[in-house]
């Protein structure tokens, strides 16, 4: 079992900047990909991004692509979601997910990953 924790949502401008984090904890020894998604009221859930276990490869939603980066630090069990350049559109809540991946890549869609965080809220005013 693994468990995942965000951290970091809030409220900003639009043209703004935020930092989540997520936090695993449990049987964090194996290699997982990691994945960010969304979700506004009213809409689906949606991939923000996704990177691999050992960071070789990422993938972002056409939405995010230049403004927003995923980054992970193994040590730390930590994966990151750095946006900037925010827009209102962004304003969701977001979830960080993960699923044991050893042999590498990027899950894209939610019902590859089998652990999920509680999701923290972004709000991006005009």
């Amino acid at each position: 079992q693994v468990q995942l924790v965000e951290s970091g949502g809030g409220l900003v401008q639009a043209g703004g900047s935020l930092r989540l984090s997520c936090a695993a904890s449990g049987r964090t020894g194996s290699s997982y990909a990691m994945g960010w998604f969304r979700q506004a009221p009213g809409k689906d859930r949606e991939l923000v991004g996704g990177i691999s276990w050992n960071a070789v490869s990422t993938h972002y939603a056409d939405s995010v692509k230049g403004r927003f980066t995923i980054s992970r630090d193994n040590r730390k069990n930590t994966v990151y979601l750095q946006m900037n350049s925010l827009k209102p559109e962004d304003t969701a809540v977001y979830y960080c997910a993960a699923d044991r991946r050893p042999y590498g890549g990027v899950l894209l869609t939610s019902n590859e990953y089998g652990y999920w965080g509680q999701g923290t809220q972004v709000t991006v005013s005009s």
